[in-house]
C-alpha cells in the first residue's frame, strides 16, 4: 500500500504528520545522493512519465533523475511535441498514457486544477509540479527540507516570503507547509501583486520590504516575471530592485544567520543581488539538491514504499 494515497496535489490540507514522513524519507534518499553509484533498485520495473505543459528546466531534470536514481524508466512528455498540439485533450492523453502502463504522471499545466481533473481520471498517481498560480507542492516540501537540515527545526521560525505572491505557485505551497508546520509566514510585495484575503491563510501582509525582514529567520525571494511590467503591475525593474530587491543592506535587517532561498530561476540585481545570491547565508545552489531528494521520496512514498498506511 502507498504511504501517501494516490496524489500530491498541493501542501494545503496536507496534515504535519504526513509533511514529517515526506521530509524524513527525503533525508533517507538524500543520504543515496552522496553515495559514488546514486542508483538503487528500489522502484524498478515503474515507469514515470514527466508530462510538461510548460517550460521548464530545474524541475523536469529533478524528477528525472529522481526516477533514475531509484531504477524506474522515466519518460519524457512536452506540450509541443504530445498529441496536444493537435487538439487532443489532458484527458484523453493522460487515458492514452495509463494504458500504457504508467505507474506516476508528473503534470505542469499553466491552468490551475489540471492535476486534479488528471488525478481523477486516471488510477495512477499523480504529482503536481506546478499548475497555474495555484500550487507546486514539491516545491514547498524542498523550501521546508532545506530549511528543516539548515536550522534543525521549522516551528517557531519567522519566513518572509518578497515578491509576485498573486502570480505564485510556489509562495502558495510555501504558505501552507511552513505554517502547517508551525512557522509563521511573512508576504511582501506590490499592492498590485499580492492577492486579495491572503491574509486567510494566517500569513501577515507587509508593504515595507524592511519591515517584512526584521528579525526573520528565512528570506524566500520569488521570482518576478517580466511578463508582468508589460502589465503594469510594477513601474519598473529598477524601482522594483529598490524596493523589493534583496542586497546585503537589507538582509542585515534578518536575524543573524537567516537562510536567503530562491525557487529558481533567478533575475539577479532585480529579486536579489550577486553579492547575496552567492554569499554564504545563500543557499539557493542546496535548494536544487534538495529538490531531487525530495522527488524520490514522494516517488516512492506514492508508489508504496514503507510499510505504514498514511492517506492523503
Amino acid at each position: 500500500m502507498p504511504i501517501l494515497k494516490k496524489d500530491m496535489l498541493g501542501l494545503e490540507g496536507l496534515q504535519g504528520d504526513k509533511i514529517s514522513l515526506i521530509l524524513d524519507t527525503a533525508a533517507s534518499m538524500k543520504e543515496i545522493l552522496g553515495r559514488q553509484i546514486k542508483k538503487v533498485p528500489t522502484l524498478r520495473g515503474k515507469t514515470v512519465v514527466n508530462m510538461f505543459y510548460e517550460p521548464s528546466t530545474r524541475t523536469r531534470t529533478s524528477f528525472e533523475l529522481a526516477s533514475k536514481y531509484l531504477s524506474a524508466d522515466a519518460v519524457n512528455i512536452s506540450a509541443s511535441t504530445s498529441s496536444a498540439v493537435k487538439g487532443e485533450s489532458l484527458g484523453d492523453t493522460a487515458a492514452t498514457i495509463a494504458a500504457l502502463g504508467a505507474d506516476v504522471v508528473v503534470l505542469r499545466h499553466p491552468m490551475a486544477g489540471a492535476p486534479l481533473l488528471l488525478a481523477r481520471s486516471v488510477k495512477c498517481a499523480v504529482i503536481n509540479a506546478g499548475d497555474g498560480a495555484h500550487e507546486h507542492p514539491s516545491q514547498g516540501l524542498l523550501d521546508l527540507f532545506t530549511v528543516r537540515e539548515k536550522k534543525g527545526r521549522i516551528e517557531g521560525l519567522q519566513v518572509a516570503v518578497v515578491g509576485d505572491v498573486l502570480h505564485s505557485r510556489v509562495a502558495r505551497s510555501d504558505i501552507w507547509g511552513f505554517t502547517q508546520m508551525g512557522a509563521s509566514v511573512r508576504l511582501c510585495g506590490p499592492s498590485t501583486m499580492m492577492p486579495a484575503e491572503i491574509e486567510q491563510t494566517g500569513a501577515i501582509c507587509f508593504t515595507r520590504m524592511e519591515e517584512a525582514l526584521e528579525g526573520a529567520d528565512v528570506v524566500i525571494m520569488l521570482r518576478i516575471q517580466m511578463e508582468r511590467q508589460q502589465q503594469g503591475l510594477f513601474p519598473g525593474v529598477r524601482e522594483y530592485a529598490r524596493l523589493f530587491g534583496l542586497n546585503h543592506k537589507k538582509l542585515a535587517l534578518a536575524a543573524p544567520q537567516a537562510l536567503v532561498m530562491h525557487p529558481g530561476p533567478i533575475n539577479r540585481g532585480v529579486e536579489i543581488s550577486h553579492e547575496v545570491a552567492d554569499g554564504v547565508q545563500s543557499v539557493i545552489n542546496e535548494q536544487v539538491t534538495n529538490g531531487v531528494a525530495v522527488r524520490m521520496a514522494l516517488l516512492y512514498l506514492l508508489t508504496g514504499g514503507g510499510m505504514s498506511d498514511v492517506a492523503h
